[in-house]
């Protein structure tokens, strides 16, 4: 079946009848015909709703089975001119028989099951004539008639005219697909690349790329570290001492003449047979002597065979040192040469012991405190200022070692021997092979307690407790006096002041606070020199 014998638009059955030959008088309007009408009159189509047999109220049926319009019961039809073909509608697809029938034709029907009425369309026999052509044009639209398909708008479709133009879209809805499909394409690029760019399941990329490294230069401000460290990384040398089944590292530097400056435990082991091996920051390494050592500062000066051209490093003023300064520790930590740390001084005037412990040749020193990280090896090395001079000796650290399970190393706290009191040493050891010592005369209570440091009041293994006519005693003091402060330093305990002491050289003037029967008194002290005493052996 066609779309116009579904909708009826343009119908007409086999014989090439159309809706208007079954109207009254031509007029194109179907008139409908009531079920007690009787005579050959024409009916507009009738409708029954999908799967319903029955037929309407308008075709009950007669005694004999028929319809007033001819038809089976359960049957539907159009009526039909006398004589022609009626249609016919039936449900059960059998075609009717008996009477009333014109012909053999029958109708075939469709519906919508939702119960919408139902399109007919005539089936003939085949002994009738063939049926003329289709009309050359559409019938307009009648009452009752379905709509075109397709809508009134469209060129030779019907309820418009043939020559109608077709409708296109709005430019705003090809601006909008347009813009759609652009991200659409832009979308199906970008996951396509991602397909062929995703890295593989090892997570390997044969494209992948850093890039370059940035431009840039090495060159340093000449009072950063980096500027100092360069200005003094010449200077310094590492130590490798041997003696008898000993061996011992260390740190030194440079100074005028080719002579180096350490520490006294760094080649205490060379001697008297020893060897030293001195490496420059060049990595040339020569042989070296002892010239002189003091046990009581911890100081030695060593000449080494060779000086490859290094400068000699410059020496600064300490007493010019205050807490807060930065600083930088450079030397051989652990063997490693040319190591560079830097801080600030933390603390002046720190009493430390420095050298082993229990060892005939440890020594109290008036030291520079600082946070740079000092270790083994650095022992003899340099700590210089913001200009690259030495402010002192890097010679001792504090550690747990000796209190807490042997833990050593580095814990933020390093001491310097202040290189006022080193090139005094120094100078004496290369000019005398030996350094004077500085007395005041005075022996110490180990046994008090109070503030301060007491002299003692009794006489301890044959010595007195004010040297007869010594330092001491000619400024006024006598035994049992309790010295509080020496040049403005408030003393804690007996090694504080042999620590500053040992650190004036002789000659040099103390300004000391005492105490006598509950009154403070002030006296002026000049350092004095200790007896001589045998020196230490050069190798």
């Amino acid at each position: 079946m066609t779309d116009e014998a579904r909708t009826g638009h343009g119908a007409h059955d086999a014989a090439g009848r159309t809706p208007s030959d079954f109207t009254d008088g031509g007029h194109g309007a179907p008139e409908s015909r009531h079920a007690d009408s009787s005579g050959p009159e024409f009916s507009r189509p009738e409708f029954l709703p999908a799967g319903e047999g029955a037929p309407s109220q308008a075709e009950q049926p007669d005694n004999d089975g028929w319809s007033q319009l001819g038809a089976p019961p359960g049957r539907g039809r159009w009526g039909g001119r006398q004589g022609q073909p009626e249609l016919f509608r039936h449900d059960d697809g059998e075609p009717p028989a008996g009477e009333g029938v014109q012909g053999q034709g029958y109708a075939e029907s469709w519906g919508d099951p939702s119960g919408r009425p139902r399109y007919d369309t005539a089936v003939f026999a085949a002994h009738q004539a063939p049926p003329p052509p289709p009309p050359t044009q559409a019938f307009g639209l009648g009452p009752g008639w379905a709509p075109p398909p397709g809508g009134p708008g469209l060129a030779g479709s019907f309820g418009g005219p043939a020559s109608a133009a077709v409708r296109g879209p709005r430019t705003a809805t090809l601006v909008v697909l347009a813009v759609v499909i652009a991200l659409l394409a832009s979308l199906l690029g970008s996951v396509g690349t991602y397909l062929l760019t995703k890295p593989t399941g090892s997570g390997r990329d044969p494209s992948y790329s850093l890039g370059n490294a940035p431009t840039g230069s090495n060159a340093r401000p000449p009072d950063s570290v980096a500027g100092v460290a360069s200005k003094v990384l010449p200077s310094v040398v590492s130590l490798a001492v041997e003696g008898g089944t000993s061996s011992n590292t260390g740190s030194g530097f440079l100074i005028k003449g080719g002579y180096v400056v350490t520490n006294n435990h760094v080649v205490a082991g060379a001697d008297p047979s020893g060897r030293i091996q001195i490496q420059f920051n060049n990595r040339k390494s020569t042989s070296a002597v002892v010239v002189g050592r003091d046990p009581e500062s911890d100081l030695a000066v060593v000449k080494p065979a060779e000086t490859f051209g290094a400068p000699e490093i410059t020496l600064g003023n300490s007493d010019n040192v205050v807490v807060g300064d930065p600083v930088i520790a450079i030397g051989s930590p652990l063997g490693l040469t040319g190591t560079v740390t830097s801080g600030i001084v933390s603390s002046l005037n720190r009493p430390v012991q420095a050298g082993e412990e229990n060892n005939s040749e440890t020594t109290w020193l008036s030291a520079v405190q600082t946070d740079a990280a000092i270790n083994p090896g650095n022992s003899g090395g340099p700590l210089v200022n913001g200009n690259g001079e030495v402010i002192g000796v890097n010679s001792a650290i504090a550690t747990l070692g000796r209190s807490v399970g042997g833990q050593s190393g580095s814990i933020g706290l390093g001491f310097a021997i202040p290189v006022n009191h080193a090139r005094r040493v120094a100078q004496e050891l290369i000019t005398t092979g030996k350094a004077k010592k500085s007395r005041i005369g005075v022996a110490i209570d180990p046994t008090y307690q109070g503030v301060g440091v007491r002299i003692a009041t009794e006489a301890k293994q044959g010595g007195q407790p004010i040297e007869p006519n010594g330092p001491a005693a000619q400024a006024g003091l006598k035994p049992g006096d309790v010295i509080l402060e020496v040049d403005g330093i408030v003393l804690q305990d007996g090694n504080e002041l042999i620590a500053l002491v040992r650190n004036r050289a002789p000659g040099e003037k103390l300004s000391v606070k005492y105490q006598r029967g509950g009154q403070e008194n002030t006296a002026t002290v000049t350092v004095g020199t200790a007896p001589d005493q045998p020196a230490p052996e050069p190798s």
